[in-house]
C-alpha cells in the first residue's frame, strides 16, 4: 500500500491497480481494506483490465491518518491528492454515501474528467422514515465519549436501517471489532448526509456548480426511496448526462454488473 499527503498533512493510504486512464474510487460508510470488503478489490480488478485503478481508504479508516478538526473539505482534499497522484485529472466512481462526497468534489473543481454515482442515498419523499434530525449530533457525542461502538450501532439503525436485533446480533461476531475501528468516522459520513435523509426534496444549489459529466446509477431492486433519490438527483444536477436502473441490483451491487456500465460511461 501506497500513500499521498493531503493539504492538511494527513497521510492518506492508497493502492493502484491495471493499466489505463485512471479511476479513483470513492468509498462510502465503514469501508477500507479489511477482510469486511472483498467487494472493492474485486470490483478495482474488473476496472483495471481498462483502467489504472486508485482505491484509498478515507480518513480515519485503516492506513489512512486522520487529523482533526474534521471537515467535509479536507475528505475533498484527500480526493484531489489521490487525483493528483494519478496524473492530475481523473475518472471518478463513488458509491453511498461517497457517491455525495464525490457530488462535492466535483462541485468544488476537483479535476475529475467523469463522474459515475452509485445509490446516494437521499431520502427525499415519504417513501422512508427519514433519519433523525439529531443524528449528527448524538453520533457526535457518542464518539467524543469514546463510545465508538455504539457509534457504529447507532449508524446502522439510523442510516443503514437494520433492525436493532440484528445490530445486538452483529456485535458478539468475529466482524464486529472490525466495524468499531472506524466508529469514529461515523460523524464524517454524518455531516456529509446533513440534511439529506430528511424526506425534503434535495438542494437545488449544492451541486449546481459541478462541470462534470456525471452518470446516475440505481439497483432495480433497491427499494422505492432509493429509486426516488437517484431520479431526485438527475433533476438537479445540471451536469448529469443520464439515470440508469441496474436490474436486479440492490445497494450491495454485483461488481460484475456495475463495472461494464461504468467502463462504458468512461469511454464514450
Amino acid at each position: 500500500m501506497s500513500t499521498v499527503t493531503s493539504k492538511d498533512g494527513t497521510t492518506i493510504a492508497y493502492e493502484k491497480v491495471g493499466q489505463g486512464p485512471p479511476v479513483v474510487l470513492v468509498d462510502g460508510a465503514f469501508v477500507y481494506r479489511s477482510p469486511l470488503d472483498p467487494w472493492t478489490p474485486e470490483f478495482a480488478t474488473l476496472l483495471a483490465e481498462t483502467h489504472t485503478v486508485y482505491t484509498f481508504e478515507r480518513r480515519g479508516r485503516g492506513n489512512s491518518g486522520d487529523t482533526q478538526p474534521y471537515a467535509i473539505q479536507r475528505e475533498i482534499e484527500d480526493i484531489g491528492a489521490v487525483i493528483e497522484e494519478a496524473g492530475g485529472s481523473a475518472n471518478v466512481v463513488a458509491l453511498s454515501s461517497g457517491a455525495v462526497l464525490a457530488l462535492d468534489a466535483a462541485a468544488s473543481g476537483l479535476p475529475i474528467t467523469k463522474l459515475a454515482v452509485y445509490e446516494p442515498p437521499f431520502i427525499v419523499d415519504d417513501t422512508h422514515p427519514p433519519r433523525p434530525d439529531d443524528y449528527l449530533t448524538v453520533a457526535q457525542q457518542l464518539v467524543a465519549e469514546g463510545r465508538h461502538g455504539d457509534a457504529v450501532g447507532y449508524a446502522l439503525t439510523k442510516t443503514v436501517f437494520l433492525p436493532e436485533e440484528v445490530v445486538d446480533g452483529m456485535r458478539s461476531q468475529p466482524f464486529w471489532p472490525i466495524m468499531e475501528a472506524v466508529g469514529p468516522t461515523v460523524p464524517y459520513d454524518g455531516a456529509i448526509m446533513d440534511g439529506l435523509m430528511s424526506g425534503k426534496p434535495l438542494p437545488a444549489d449544492r451541486w449546481n456548480s459541478s462541470t462534470v459529466p456525471t452518470l446516475i446509477i440505481y439497483g432495480g431492486a433497491s427499494e422505492q426511496w432509493m429509486h426516488n433519490a437517484a431520479k431526485s438527483l438527475n433533476e438537479v444536477l445540471p451536469s448529469a448526462v443520464d439515470v440508469q436502473s441496474l436490474e436486479g441490483q440492490t445497494h450491495d451491487v454485483a461488481g460484475a454488473v456495475l463495472a461494464p456500465v461504468v467502463t462504458k460511461f468512461f469511454a464514450s
